[in-house]
């Protein structure tokens, strides 16, 4: 038997028909839909006058628009409104679960469709929302489609899809204390660059990958799309399966059982062969910063901002342009650079480990004055957690507030934005010109270094305060 990668094992087994030099027709096991990109896909089915094949795989949440503060209030913002009730009237009409605004299981799509266990390994996942690969982590084969695809999937339960080339990157060793998935993701891509992996899925693998939490790997594989890859994926295993353990849409009993035993057979073959493979030390690895205005753009927080004539002579001018935009200088240190605001949430950075490890780290210490702080879990369940361990509390005494669970200052479609000229450190996954508001100028980091920044008042070394 021929020897397959990890990959390859899900994506024929999904593959409904090849399309002669062309994509493949592949099915889709779980539909993730939120208020943004699915009105247009919706009005397209009944424009056609198609059903909706498979109501039962669809999921939808509110998330991107919502406010973070004040949900039980109506939306005060008038598209985002029109945008949350058209997804309401959508899903009611077509029979999708919606955790909307309130509902207990509300919150950011990547983030409940794993704490619920409606993402399992070996599954087909798509959203219309770059960050599905976020889903990877459980071992499965997601990514993000469009608005087009969207309707694609309602109508047939399929996507045309060209087949991509494989990469794996290994990470081996044991990380440095401070660091995080978040460093590691960072890490990679300011070495291979946000172009670097175009055209590829990535398997994650090695020691230093196992030995993380799946909270962890999905911040991995959330970021995988910023060096331009397809999408990321990690093999299932026992810690996994713990994970997915009891969860509220896992299977149970006997049926639990047999899809463990399942489960187990997903991992690359011993002799299989990859497109590209690519090997990091986990002991290179320090408390990432980015500096420019792309998630490449990184530098270990201690270190320093390239030199001009370090850089490739054909990227020399977007680097001074993203220099100008950010008001920095070549060759020069972001230690002790002023912040003015930190965020920390999002589908990278929401979960109840990354709310642990800001409030481990700010405890018993507080805010600086000088800092605006968005403290945003990434649903409704992760926020009750926080509560639950006594989070909120160590932060309000630090000085910070915990709001309630969406997108926010991620991509800003909300109130939460960060004004012109201001400097954000974010946990969150993209740092593009004006990503989180008008001008604003973003630093993407972990939560432990946006909790020294957000103690410090500005950029320090978390590992200073640990």
């Amino acid at each position: 038997m021929e020897a397959k990668t990890l990959f390859d094992k899900i994506w024929d087994r999904h593959v409904v028909e090849n399309i002669e030099g062309g994509p493949d027709i592949l099915y889709i096991d779980r539909h993730y839909i939120h208020e943004v990109t699915s009105p247009q896909a919706f009005t397209g089915l009944e424009n056609r006058k198609v059903p909706l094949l498979h109501p039962e795989k669809t999921v939808a949440t509110a998330d991107h628009n919502i406010p973070t503060k004040g949900q039980h209030l109506p939306i005060q913002e008038v598209l985002s409104r029109q945008q949350v009730k058209t997804l309401t009237e959508n899903c009611e009409k077509h029979g999708v679960d919606l955790y909307g605004l309130n509902h207990p299981y509300n919150g950011i799509v990547h983030v409940i469709g794993t704490e619920l266990g409606l993402s399992q390994p070996g599954m087909t996942i798509v959203c219309g929302d770059s960050h599905t690969s976020t889903h990877g982590a459980f071992g499965t084969i997601a990514f993000g489609i469009g608005t087009s695809e969207v309707e694609m999937v309602f109508a047939s339960q399929c996507v045309l899809q060209p087949k991509p080339r494989k990469m794996r990157i290994t990470i081996d060793g044991e990380l440095q204390k401070g660091v995080t998935s978040k460093d590691i993701i960072l890490y990679v891509i300011s070495q291979i660059s946000a172009s670097g992996a175009t055209g590829y899925f990535v398997e994650f693998a090695g020691e230093a990958i196992r030995n993380l939490s799946m909270e962890a790997r999905m911040t991995i594989c959330n970021m995988s799309i910023e060096m331009g890859a397809r999408g990321g994926m990690i093999a299932p295993d026992e810690v996994t399966f713990d994970y997915l353990r009891n969860r509220e849409f896992s299977p149970k009993g006997k049926d639990w059982e047999k899809a463990v035993e399942q489960w187990k057979q997903l991992k690359t073959d011993e002799e299989a062969v990859f497109d590209k493979e690519l090997t990091f030390s986990a002991n290179d690895i320090q408390p990432m910063i980015t500096y420019g205005t792309n998630p490449g753009m990184g530098i270990a927080v201690q270190g320093k901002i390239p030199a001009l004539n370090s850089v490739p002579k054909q990227n020399q001018a977007s680097f001074q342009k993203s220099l100008q935009y950010m008001n920095f200088k070549p060759d020069t240190s972001l230690v002790g650079h002023r912040v003015d605001y930190v965020f920390l949430g999002s589908c990278t950075n929401g979960r109840i480990e990354d709310l642990r490890a800001f409030a481990s780290l700010v405890k018993g210490k507080k805010k600086a004055s000088t800092v605006t702080a968005w403290i945003v879990p990434g649903s409704q369940q992760v926020a009750k957690q926080a509560k639950a361990e006594g989070l909120d509390q160590i932060l309000e005494e630090a000085g910070f507030e915990l709001r309630e669970p969406g997108c926010s200052a991620c991509l800003a479609m909300n109130d939460d934005k960060i004004p012109e000229g201001k400097y954000a450190v974010s946990t969150s996954n993209r740092n593009f010109e004006g990503r989180q508001g008008p001008g604003a100028r973003t630093l993407l980091a972990s939560p432990l270094t946006a909790a020294a920044a957000a103690i410090a008042g500005k950029i320090t070394n978390p590992v200073d305060f640990l």
